[in-house]
């Protein structure tokens, strides 16, 4: 079925893509920060901010953008068992594959035998999952600028005092990601809508009902595609059962915002 609403709510699928990624002003900023600290003669960067607030996206964009010409890897889930993460960056970095096992010392051993043209770069997300010790190594080998690293971390009070105590002698640049503000959320559903062609759908977003979201919301991305993919759902119901009747065309009725809320767990019912 073609519908404006099945369209609009598969713009909101919670899904990491680059092509999704939504130009703002200050997003775009913080973003070409980070492309231009790639340059520099780091050691390691860390991108830090609450869940839901772009991390994993930046990273996914950053390698797409810097894969043509860049020596880049990107591990978006975190490989927990030691041996397996040292053996991976070798078959990816170096193309040396090893069947057993293999420890820091020998990692590093690979490490110092290989000339690069380039320090390749390689892109760490969830970097809380890993392990204590783990992440030492991952430090001491950062610090051999051998290899350059942008790790992301979930920015709580326990991630801050990591970065605070074991990163800071180590880090060229942090980079915060935030929740948007009430005019930015605005431009980022519009923009969403309307680069899948959903113009009528990105329309009835007024200023009041962006208000309502941002409320609820708190301006979290995540937290608006989940909430905006059960209002498009909750349109769809209607619209499948043929009742148009129901069925607003100029803007979005609060109790429907507050039903999605309540179905995505953001109201307690």
């Amino acid at each position: 079925m073609n519908s404006i609403y099945l369209n609009s709510k598969n713009v909101f699928i919670d899904t990491v893509n680059s092509k999704d990624y939504i130009q703002l002003d200050r997003v775009s900023t913080i973003y070409q920060s980070l492309k231009d600290s790639i340059k520099k003669p780091l050691k390691m960067i860390l991108l830090y901010g609450r869940p839901g607030t772009g991390k994993s996206m930046f990273l996914t964009k950053l390698y797409n953008d810097l894969s043509p010409s860049q020596d880049i890897y990107l591990y978006e889930t975190p490989i927990l068992d030691e041996s397996e993460f040292y053996k991976l960056l070798a078959q990816d970095i170096f193309g040396t594959t090893y069947s057993g096992e293999l420890n820091f010392t020998q990692f590093m051993k690979v490490v110092n035998s290989k000339k690069q043209d380039s320090i390749p770069v390689v892109l760490l997300d969830e970097a809380q999952l890993y392990s204590a010790t783990l992440m030492e190594k991952i430090r001491l080998l950062s610090d051999t600028r051998t290899i350059k690293f942008v790790i992301t971390l979930h920015k709580t009070q326990e991630e801050d005092l990591i970065a605070k105590e074991h990163f800071k002698t180590r880090i060229w640049e942090t980079i915060e990601l935030e929740n948007s503000s009430k005019s930015e959320l605005k431009i980022y559903i519009q923009k969403k809508l309307m680069k899948a062609n959903c113009f009528d759908t990105a329309n009835i977003f007024t200023e009041k009902t962006v208000h309502k979201i941002h409320k609820l919301t708190g301006g979290n991305y995540r937290d608006t595609n989940k909430l905006l993919y059960t209002l498009f759902d909750l349109y769809l119901s209607y619209e499948e059962r043929n009742r148009f009747d129901k069925i607003p065309t100029n803007k979005i009725p609060t109790k429907y915002i507050e039903m999605a809320a309540i179905q995505t767990g953001l109201i307690d019912a």
